[in-house]
């Protein structure tokens, strides 16, 4: 009898456990607490730290991870690049061009807040990643986690948990890492500026604008296309108007499954000894850098623009840049009601915010047609 307990024990998973699953457990646990607690990304973060949990009890024993195991399966649609398309499907069904629409010059603003992408990948370089690694981590500057995440698996999958859980932390951020920028970069007497209301959109414009977007994207960047096509795709079905199911299921039922899915095989891509080391660290430090910088270009560039425009843009709106919707558009709104509780620029820093989505799978295209 005593034997056989004994033998037991010796198969369960206690006996297995390393200081770096322990550990990884930890980093779950603060995930999770930022998640509940501080009700940060709630969405994506709860699964990413359970799927962190189940990927730290020895693998060897449970064989989740192994060929033919649930989480290997479920990660398929990962590494084959299907999953993100799919969330893209899910954003556009959500998102409204309107705003962008009803001023177009802001959506040069969600252009120059890619510019975080491009210092990253060349302060990656600096540090001795290669040119895909480089890119991969660049990409976090977009503030966009499935780009991330599609970059990530065609180009780097050992940076895949890192890049993502970076990724999304620091969207998860974002209302702590906005306001300093914003205020540094800023005067009041910025911060304070009206823009006139946005016009009105015809049913038309909103129709033509996801084909035009896609037809043009697709011919300038080429890889772009699964992620600006599915995006576009998405907001055709919000706005034809007559298609209700499509969109109820694009926005409800498959966007929230994927992403429940996908960000449950990040978490357990977040494996002790792939992921404690000292990489995550440059990785971690490279992405808080890259959305810095991201946030600074939209900033500076509106400033630019206001050097020629008869009617200046609040440069509030520049941090919106950043494809982390609507998070940085109500951020930056929170940031000029301090100055004046009268002036509204919500609507106006969706036009950048939701510019971003398109210019971050736009330079995720960009480098994997540079880089394949």
């Amino acid at each position: 009898m005593l034997q056989g307990i004994l033998q037991m024990l010796q198969q369960a998973a206690f006996s297995h456990f390393t200081i770096g699953n322990l550990l990884m457990f930890g980093i779950a646990t603060v995930l999770l607490y930022v998640a509940v607690k501080k009700d940060a990304e709630p969405l994506l973060l709860v699964p990413i730290s359970f799927g962190i949990v189940l990927a730290n009890i020895p693998p060897q024993l449970t064989g989740i991870l192994d060929e033919g195991g649930l989480i290997w399966y479920l990660k398929q649609g990962m590494s084959l690049g299907i999953f993100p398309p799919l969330i893209f499907l899910g954003i556009g069904a959500l998102t409204d061009f309107s705003f962008m629409l009803s001023y177009p010059l802001t959506m040069f603003l969600g252009g120059a807040a890619q510019i975080g992408i491009f210092t990253a990948f060349m302060m990656a370089r600096v540090l001795g990643f290669t040119p895909k690694q480089s890119a991969t981590i660049g990409i976090i500057g977009g503030a966009d986690g499935p780009t991330t995440i599609y970059v990530a698996s065609r180009f780097s999958p050992e940076l895949l948990s890192a890049v993502a859980i970076a990724a999304y932390s620091y969207i998860a951020l974002i209302p702590i890492l906005q306001p300093p920028v914003s205020k540094l970069l800023t005067t009041k007497k910025e911060r304070m500026i009206r823009m006139g209301p946005p016009r009105k959109v015809s049913k038309a414009e909103r129709i033509v604008f996801p084909i035009i977007v896609t037809v043009v994207s697709a011919a300038l960047v080429p890889q772009s296309l699964p992620l600006v096509g599915m995006l576009m795709l998405g907001n055709l079905l919000r706005e034809v108007g007559n298609v209700k199911r499509l969109v109820e299921a694009a926005s409800r039922f498959i966007l929230d499954t994927v992403t429940v899915i996908l960000m449950l095989c990040v978490g357990a891509s977040a494996r002790a000894d792939m992921f404690l080391k000292p990489e995550t660290l440059k990785v971690f430090g490279l992405g808080a850098f890259a959305f810095v910088c991201s946030l600074a270009g939209g900033i500076l560039f509106a400033k630019f623009m206001n050097l020629f425009l008869k009617h200046k843009i609040n440069p509030l709106i520049g941090a919106s840049g950043v494809s982390a919707v609507p998070t940085s558009a109500r951020v930056a709104q929170r940031l000029a009601s301090e100055v004046d509780p009268t002036n509204f620029i919500l609507m106006h820093a969706m036009s950048p915010n939701v510019a971003g989505v398109v210019g971050s799978a736009v330079a995720a295209g960009v480098f994997l047609t540079l880089l394949r």
